[in-house]
């Protein structure tokens, strides 16, 4: 498995957080406590999801598995080129006949449409996206901390302070990365 040069990736052994980084930097620190027996989870930071390094072997092995590539055009592989991609949209006759009134085509009012939507839901999205890749990264380490249903219910409720004082016990690189996964706001200061 390859990684892009961007994708960063959180380390854990046990409730310690042993590396944060690119994918090499990650594999590199997790394959040194991998080493000693030593059980260790990986998350992808965008996504709050495990993520499988192969972690056998030597150093230089692990380095040659997700040291960045680059394509033949200098770009990082997983970049892909911008560009229209065919795919089929299945709608009522009363749709399509209003989307033949609409200047520049099907096509271009349908693109119009979604980026609209985008504009118009991108905060509520972001925060969505935030408290699920949250969620998932507690989901695989804290299922059986205390207040975890607890916490879990005022993640979703977008109840900042509950979640912080469901927490408050668990370790703490468990629950700064989940908070700064889920996007929570830090506790006010003072």
């Amino acid at each position: 498995m390859t990684f892009a040069a961007d994708i960063h990736l959180t380390a854990f052994q046990g409730a310690r957080r042993i590396a944060g980084g690119p994918a090499l930097e990650v594999a590199l620190a997790a394959w040194e406590v991998a080493r000693s027996g030593a059980p260790v989870l990986i998350f992808d930071d965008a996504t709050g999801r495990v993520v499988d390094l192969d972690l056998s072997g030597s150093a230089d092995a692990v380095v040659a598995r997700y040291a960045p590539v680059e394509a033949d055009d200098g770009r990082p592989v997983g970049r892909p080129k911008l560009g229209v991609v065919a795919r089929e949209v299945t709608l009522l006759p009363r749709h399509w006949d209003w989307l033949a009134t609409q200047p520049g085509g099907a096509s271009a009012a349908l693109r119009r449409l979604v980026d609209e939507a985008r504009k118009a839901g991108v905060e509520t999205d972001r925060a969505r996206i935030a408290r699920e890749r949250g969620y998932r990264f507690l989901q695989a380490v804290a299922g059986d901390f205390p207040g975890y249903e607890e916490a879990l219910r005022a993640l979703f409720a977008r109840d900042d302070a509950a979640f912080r004082e469901r927490v408050a016990a668990w370790p703490t690189d468990i629950v700064d990365y989940g908070a700064k996964l889920a996007e929570i706001e830090p506790a006010p200061k003072g």
